[in-house]
């Protein structure tokens, strides 16, 4: 089957397809957005900052994605930075410039909402500081500010871009945080920010991105009522989030669905699928319990076959069995009605192969919703073990094609979830995917 066949089957109509990271990120979902944005009108980015990194690779090159949607690589599609996303300008200049150099047209492309907010550079350093602060009991954060950079949104010290926009608005604000963070840095160990220093910098920056500035509810609204394709690009995975999530080792934002309301001014009862991507086994970079991780060789060989490093820290991801646990429950909570599985090649070597089913304390069956973070260490996972293929999967494009113990471990994973799977990746190629 052809792309554009295996595309038409998404939708026969208008489609609003949100993609969600269904372990704890990294699961795969910038390779999936890009080889979906092909038939999108609108990708957008509706939450987190450049705390997230998605992974792509197609005819212009490999890139890593921090906050410019990654369906900027279809021409006919815009994208979108929607006001829930936190700027690290910085970086977002840096992406623009990668981008311009790859030949990537941006002009009346890219739209960048004013009602974003911004990390300053106290952020940064604070973010840092709260985690040495709490050694052996430190979140495991990027140290990129993020959750500082969220925490004056809810508390009436953000700046934004809108603030930026005016110099006088701009030097107030930052004059008044100033006088805040200094204090806080300087009790801290820290070194106090001149107010000058950063003011240049920063209106150095917007003169970069100003004409990429647009207010995207009237554009995104319009694209609703025209019945365009919208996909929108969920930065982290289900168990980050900072409710459902694994508290307090969770990023600063909310990665659910119901968060395009808030963060992109979309209605949620205007998504048609949610489609949620999985790993065929788990990751998790930082601090913060994983029942399944791997202490053995098994663990160095996902390592070294997934190249499992933090595309954002570069840090080496954990590594673990896929968690069929984790997956019932981010299908429950999130509505997803399809779903894909990632890196199947990359258990080629295996001889054996595990799946947790469920978790048990003292010998009783408990779920992940029935528990906080800290029995989370403690739950036992239970695994059925399954025969390795011991074949090569890579660039595998029909089902038919997949070894025999290949095709059972998907079926077995299906009958752990209790759903079909819909799309497996075999390769980190656009390409490399299996249609179900």
């Amino acid at each position: 089957m052809i792309l554009s066949q295996i595309l038409n089957t998404i939708s026969p109509v208008m489609a609003i397809n949100i993609i969600i990271g269904t372990q704890w990120g990294d699961e795969g979902k910038g390779k999936l957005i890009d080889y979906l944005a092909s038939k999108s009108d609108l990708t957008i980015r509706f939450h987190g900052g450049n705390n997230a990194g998605h992974t792509v690779v197609n005819q212009y090159g490999e890139f890593a994605m921090h906050l410019i949607p990654s369906g900027i690589f279809n021409k006919g599609s815009k994208a979108i930075i929607a006001n829930g996303v936190i700027l690290d300008l910085e970086v977002l200049i840096n992406e623009i410039d990668i981008l311009e150099k790859a030949g990537i047209k941006l002009d009346k492309r890219l739209l960048i909402s004013p009602r974003c907010h911004i990390i300053m550079p106290y952020h940064r350093i604070l973010d840092k500081l709260y985690e040495d602060i709490k050694g052996d009991n430190k979140t495991g954060t990027t140290g990129k500010g993020i959750g500082p950079a969220y925490a004056d949104k809810v508390s009436y010290n953000g700046i934004r871009l809108y603030d930026l926009s005016n110099k006088k608005i701009f030097s107030e604000k930052l004059k008044t945080q100033l006088l805040i963070k200094n204090k806080i840095l300087k009790s801290l160990g820290g070194t106090p920010l001149i107010q000058k220093d950063i003011e240049k910098k920063y209106f150095k920056f917007f003169s970069k991105i100003k004409p990429f500035i647009h207010e995207s509810f009237p554009l995104i609204e319009k694209s609703i009522k025209n019945n365009d394709n919208i996909l929108l690009e969920g930065a982290h995975g289900v168990f980050l989030d900072n409710d459902w999530g694994t508290y307090p080792f969770v990023t600063a934002s909310n990665i659910l669905p119901g968060e395009i309301n808030s963060g992109a001014g979309i209605p949620p009862q205007k998504i048609n699928n949610v489609i949620g991507i999985s790993k065929a086994y788990t990751t998790r970079v930082g601090q913060g319990p994983f029942p399944t991780e791997l202490f053995d060789n098994n663990k160095n060989i996902l390592v070294e076959r997934g190249h499992e490093y933090g595309t954002t820290t570069g840090r080496e991801r954990r590594c673990g069995w896929f968690d069929s646990n984790l997956i019932r429950f981010a299908i429950r909570i999130n509505g997803i009605n399809k779903i894909a599985i990632t890196k199947l090649d990359i258990l080629d070597s295996f001889k054996t192969i595990k799946i947790c089913t469920h978790y048990e304390i003292d010998n009783n069956k408990v779920n992940y919703e029935d528990i906080g973070t800290e029995c989370l260490f403690k739950v036992k996972p239970v695994y059925k073990t399954l025969k390795g293929w011991e074949q090569n999967t890579n660039g595998i494009k029909n089902y038919k094609d997949l070894p025999k113990e290949a095709k059972e471990y998907i079926n077995e994973i299906e009958k752990q979830i209790g759903m079909r799977i819909s799309y497996i990746s075999t390769g980190q190629e656009r390409e490399n995917i299996i249609k179900l």
